[in-house]
């Protein structure tokens, strides 16, 4: 697919105005329905995946020196795709979509989550305020815009001599460089100190029970999983005496690398387009923000081992309690609904990380409806494919 430029977006944009009865009726009830077997179905197909890798990794000093290499490589990349899968999962215990029953939920999500090294209360948390705020200037929880005076370039001049001092900036190994950091420890930092998080909690800790992220009737669910996390670390640790550091990490330290970088993926790129919008508090409401959400096609394998997290997401921002194996269908309807409002996006998603991260800078400082921006060429986005 080729790239369009869209000079100034919100020229040719209205928000919509759908209300959330109109969506939900749009969609056949049964979608809507949560089957606790199928859904540890689900688990059980992930769990089987993860075996078999490790199984097959078991044998790969059997291969010819010249082989090993790759096949390490191939390892690493599926085994972090299946991990993602069952993060996907876990993250669909938090937004109580796994099951009708709270407990299986919690108890599985809290497990899921714990031996990935997520801290399963504190990120539902603050995922739910993702959901209840998404694309909001002042409520959203994660990858919110950046204010053009925010990055000191308020009293900038757009001028050829500022480009030029700004040259290390736009050059395009810097910011492949920075997609790599992003991508690979993005996650850990936002659950260390919120990075990309709003403003007013930078810093602040996932880990922490008494952080400003949390309200003090969750202390003892954020100290659970904290639990969880230090019974990980300690499994991880025991593995590394009895075998070695270097085994733990060829078989689950690199490939918990992989997961990171396609939660940080998907995650950004799900909301992050100059073609889609954010807005202030005077425009805002829950349909809008849940909208402003882009289905991405990553192929079909990747599709299926992310259980559709990347391509159904517009139905997830609206329904967050529908099941994954409903989502398919309940999009297609969603489509048909809301036409124009409805972001879809195939291209590769490699570019697509890469473009974006580029050209998606700031935000201007005031205004209802906001897009993104780039400091030395127009908005640049890469055309949807209905």
């Amino acid at each position: 697919m080729g790239v369009k430029q869209i000079v100034d977006p919100e020229k040719d944009f209205e928000p919509p105005n759908f209300t959330i009865k109109e969506l939900r009726d749009c969609v056949p009830k049964h979608c809507f329905e949560r089957d606790t077997l199928r859904s540890f179905s689900y688990v059980f197909y992930d769990l089987c995946g993860i075996a078999v890798l490790a199984f097959c990794a078991t044998h790969i000093s059997m291969l010819p020196v010249a082989l090993r290499v790759p096949a390490w490589i191939l390892y690493w990349i599926c085994q972090g795709v299946v991990c993602t899968g069952i993060w996907v999962i876990a993250h669909e215990c938090g937004h109580g979509a796994f099951s009708d029953s709270r407990t299986v939920n919690n108890v599985t999500g809290w497990v899921l989550h714990s031996a990935l090294l997520v801290p399963y209360y504190s990120w539902k948390y603050t995922h739910s305020q993702h959901h209840k705020g998404t694309n909001s200037m002042t409520r959203d929880e994660v990858f919110v815009p950046r204010t053009k005076s925010f990055r000191g370039l308020q009293n900038k001049p757009s001028t050829p001599a500022w480009i030029t001092e700004s040259m290390f900036e736009e050059m395009p190994a810097y910011h492949l460089f920075k997609v790599v950091l992003q991508s690979l420890f993005g996650w850990p930092m936002y659950l260390i100190r919120n990075a990309s998080g709003p403003k007013y909690a930078r810093g602040a800790s996932h880990f922490n029970p008494s952080s400003v992220l949390f309200k003090p009737e969750n202390f003892w669910q954020i100290v659970t999983s904290d639990i969880g996390l230090l019974l990980a670390a300690t499994m991880i640790a025991y593995y590394s005496l009895a075998y070695s550091v270097a085994t733990v990490m060829f078989y689950y330290g690199v490939p918990y690398l992989i997961v990171n970088f396609f939660l940080v993926t998907i995650t950004f790129l799900q909301h992050t387009d100059a073609t889609v919008p954010h807005y202030s508090d005077d425009t805002w409401n829950f349909v809008r923000g849940a909208l402003c959400t882009v289905d991405r096609d990553y192929g079909w394998i990747l599709n299926t081992c992310l259980h559709h997290i990347n391509d159904t997401h517009v139905a997830h921002h609206v329904f967050s309690q529908m099941p994954h194996y409903h989502a398919q269908e309940a999009t297609e309807h969603l489509k048909k609904k809301l036409g124009k409002y409805y972001y879809y996006d195939s291209t590769n998603f490699l570019y697509a990380l890469y473009h974006n991260y580029k050209y998606c800078q700031f935000v201007e400082d005031s205004g209802s409806i906001l897009f993104y921006r780039n400091t030395s060429t127009p908005v640049a986005a890469i055309g949807k494919a209905l």
